[in-house]
Formats: C-alpha cells, structure tokens, sequence
C-alpha cells in the first residue's frame, strides 16, 4: 500500500555565517548553506518535551528534525548553529519576537519587539581558512608561544557542559567555565597537542592579560549572528543587551 500522501514539504535554504569555509570538502555543510523545513505539529512536540528541556537538548533536537541536508549535526559550529535557530523562529513563528525588559528607572517591565531578521551577520573573513580547516594561529609575543586554536563545534559544546557538570558535582560552588573553554578553544601549545599539555599551559601559564587578549582575537575573527538588541525609552536606553534563548524564544505572543 502506498504512503505517499502527495504533500510537499516547503522549505529554504539558509546561508551560514561561516560561508563554509571551515568544513572539510566532503561534508555538505562546505557549501555554505544548509536546507531547513518549516515546523509542523512534530516540531511543537518537541518544543514542549520535558525531558528535552530539562536536559538543555530542546533546541538541538528541534534543529536535528528540521535540516534537510545531510550533515553530521555534531559538526556544525556554534556560530552556524545559532543562525540556523534563529531562522528556524522566523520560519515557524515569524521574525517579530517580543522580550519583556525591566526598565531600571521605572521598575517597570516593558516590552521590546525585536527584529529577528534585521539580527546583523558578521561572516567570515575568508583569508583566514586555509583548506577547509577549522584551524587559526595565534602568537604570544611576550612569551614567544605559539597557539594554534579552533572555532567550538555543536560537539564541544556538548563536551564542555558535560566537563562543567561534572565539576559542579564534585564542588557545587565550583564553576571554571572560562578556562574548560579555553581548554577545548586551543588545540596546540608550541607545536604539542597533548591534551595534558594544553590543560597546564591554561591553568598555569596562560597569564590573565594574554587570556583576555586571545578570547577578544577569537571574538573578533568568529562568525556569527549578533544575538543582542537595543532598549529605549524615554527613560532609559541600552544598546548591546543579550537576546534570552530560553524555550519562551519558540512562544510568541498571539
């Protein structure tokens, strides 16, 4: 018996912040972009599972079910995937997202309707990929070391909350989600790649004004959608406020 109803799937294609450049030539995400569908019920499903949302998957799982492109979803960069959510919101709920602001002049909460598709999109300046490698270099001068350091992936991710977890289950009031970071950031300390090395170099020698200074290189260089909106009133303004992506982000208001 056929089962096939007839209904075409609509979807689009999004370009990725990344433009590609940092996958290896035999993944389909080297392409630059990736197909999204729209959400339909199957989706809602997973937007209101309490499982997902109590083990801070929700999003990825909802990602997983709408890319229509092949992909290893472990591979995506960070950067990538955050644009991939937010298109996946417009798609589904539209570009207009409301977020309550508590104004602290009045001690009110106001409402700002965010824009999601005028979100600015910084993509990557492609002199720095080199043969599809997530792989750049960074050089300590004071210190003459030599670092070499990637961009974090849906997997490190997945890696550094998990490492984060289990310190926090050994010490609850310990919390070293700045250098886990770090540790998973660098990949090579002076050509050694060892993971024993790369820990000391982080915890012992990474002095804090050259830590600062490397974060704020890989910041710089990092694709990515800027995930931050503007308040004014007549009151109070403050520009660069960090958007909240909780599950209220998939719950606009009717």
């Amino acid at each position: 018996m056929s089962t096939n109803t007839g209904f075409q799937m609509p979807t689009e294609t999004v370009e990725l912040p990344s433009k590609g450049l940092l996958y290896s030539k035999d993944s389909a995400l080297s392409s630059g972009t990736v197909e999204l569908k729209y959400m339909t019920a199957k989706e809602e499903d997973i937007l209101t599972n309490i499982a997902y949302i109590r083990q801070n998957v929700m999003f990825d799982k909802l990602l997983q079910s709408l890319i229509v492109t092949k992909i290893n979803y472990d591979d995506l960069l960070v950067a990538d995937r955050d644009a991939l959510l937010v298109a996946a919101r417009i798609l589904g709920y539209g570009k207009d997202y409301k977020v309550q602001f508590l104004n602290p002049n009045t001690a009110v909460e106001e409402t700002v309707v965010v824009d999601l598709a005028e979100l600015s999109t910084k993509t990557l300046e492609e002199s720095l990929a080199v043969d599809g490698k997530n792989s750049f270099e960074y050089n300590i001068q004071e210190t003459k070391t030599n670092l070499t350091f990637k961009l974090l992936t849906v997997k490190d991710e997945k890696e550094i909350d998990r490492d984060i977890q289990g310190y926090r289950k050994l010490n609850p009031l310990d919390s070293p989600e700045l250098s886990t970071r770090m540790k998973y950031l660098v990949t090579s300390v002076n050509g050694d790649t060892s993971k024993s090395t790369i820990r000391d170099f982080v915890d012992n020698h990474f002095l804090a004004r050259h830590a600062k200074a490397f974060r704020k290189y890989v910041k710089d260089i990092t694709p990515g959608i800027e995930l931050k909106f503007d308040f004014k009133s007549e009151t109070y303004t403050e520009e660069g406020i960090d958007l909240p992506l909780d599950s209220t982000f998939f719950y606009p208001e009717s």
